[in-house]
């Protein structure tokens, strides 16, 4: 068996998330007989990959430093293999901006979008456009940070009024806000697996209102339906385009494809999650099992993939 460095919390504001992820993980790993080292990222991992040599690096790092390309590139510094996608792909995906404007110009559908720097708003007056945006997107409008995930920091303003204070709540997460066309519809999930898609996840939040970060991560505030309750034309469809954006985005072992159902039976794609959650609550998971693959199954495919890159 091989020598498995997890690598969980660090600094991001899902280090919580992470860490209960990386616990699951490094389980996992131990029942399937791996020698498991975990590791919380931190100023020294540089210096303990360096004394641990691992045979592969299981990356269960949420949020910035483990999804935006920054632990992969250190890894293929060091030349360690590692699981999940590459530093291109993971650049891709944590930016939600860069992420859609690849879908648009692929046809894929997403909501209509603006989005802008707080250099712009503060030094180039795009605060005095916001006018034209909220005529061109209409109300309600979501307004959330760049590069978050968890659904944190995002607020959904309502009129006018409710603007500023959500830019306010976006820009203390990121530098960089999106506001989106608010899509009232159903919260679907499609995981991508090795190249092929896992039955749709539907996350039905006990009470109404945003699938926000406490309803992803507290037991029983979110109900889950798995394989989701569409009608199969709409459920190939969600599984499709989930394989269209995995690709498009470069995306390789898996990813999570976060989408919305609207009333129509439309579907509309939000993002690619390169470190899909691997907790309890966590959709990948609960994929997985629907599909007949075990937790410890699914850790130790892609253990074996990264290890197939050594």
């Amino acid at each position: 068996m091989s020598t498995v460095a997890v690598l969980k919390g660090g600094r991001s504001l899902e280090r919580q998330v992470s860490l209960v992820s990386g616990a699951r993980v490094e389980d996992a790993l131990e029942r399937l007989g791996h020698d498991v080292e975990g590791i919380d990222v931190g100023p020294d991992l540089v210096q303990r990959l360096r004394v641990l040599r691992p045979d592969v690096c299981f990356v269960a790092l949420h949020g910035r430093d483990g999804e935006d390309g920054t632990v992969q590139e250190l890894l293929e510094i060091l030349g360690i293999p590692y699981t999940g996608s590459g530093v291109s792909s993971c650049i891709r995906c944590a930016d939600k901006v860069l992420a859609k404007h690849q879908m648009l110009d692929a046809g894929i559908p997403t909501p209509p979008f603006f989005a802008f720097t707080e250099t712009a708003f503060k030094q180039l007056g795009a605060a005095d456009a916001l006018a034209e945006i909220e005529q061109r997107l209409e109300f309600p409008i979501v307004v959330k940070p760049a590069d978050q995930g968890s659904a944190l920091g995002i607020k959904v303003a309502q009129d006018a009024a409710a603007i500023p204070a959500a830019l306010v709540a976006a820009f203390s997460y990121s530098a960089k806000v999106l506001l989106e066309r608010h899509v009232d519809g159903r919260d679907l999930a499609v995981s991508v697996l090795d190249g092929e898609a896992l039955p749709v996840v539907e996350a039905v939040p006990e009470q109404a209102g945003l699938y926000d970060f406490e309803a992803r991560y507290t037991i029983g505030r979110t109900h889950f339906v798995c394989p989701a309750d569409l009608p199969p034309q709409t459920t190939a469809r969600a599984q499709e385009l989930a394989v269209q954006v995995h690709e498009l985005l470069g995306c390789r072992d898996v990813s999570r494809v976060d989408l919305l159902c609207d009333g129509d039976g439309a579907l509309h794609v939000l993002e690619a999650n390169v470190v899909p959650g691997l907790t309890e609550t966590s959709l990948l998971p609960q994929a997985a099992d629907a599909a007949g693959i075990g937790f410890d199954e699914l850790i130790g495919r892609l253990v074996e993939r990264a290890l197939r890159r050594a």
